[in-house]
């Protein structure tokens, strides 16, 4: 069965690109953050941050949250992660985050 993905996270029907490997629409990914419990809450974090770009991951989350749970979505961002964590400290630093 072929899926077609999209770039736009504003259309609710659409199957964003960075579920190629567990599609889900739009609307369905925004319910299961909203819904879901914790620790599966973290897996779709760490998967947007992981595979979205980065202007897409604000979209779904923000970047206090981020913050907040850094220590749950870390470990699971693999190379990624370098560039998440110089993005947040720059943030703090600056006094964007994490007040």
């Amino acid at each position: 069965m072929s899926v077609s993905l999209s770039t736009d996270m504003d259309d609710p029907s659409a199957i964003p690109y960075f579920l190629w490997d567990e599609p889900m629409t739009v609307l369905e990914f925004r319910h299961r953050l909203n819904t879901s419990s914790p620790p599966e809450r973290t897996r779709l974090l760490a998967k947007l941050l992981r595979e979205a770009r980065d202007t897409d991951v604000w979209k779904f989350t923000s970047p206090e949250e981020v913050w907040r749970r850094w220590p749950e979505l870390s470990p699971h961002l693999g190379r990624r992660r370098g560039f998440w964590e110089f993005i947040l400290d720059r943030w703090h630093k600056e006094g964007l985050i994490g007040k």
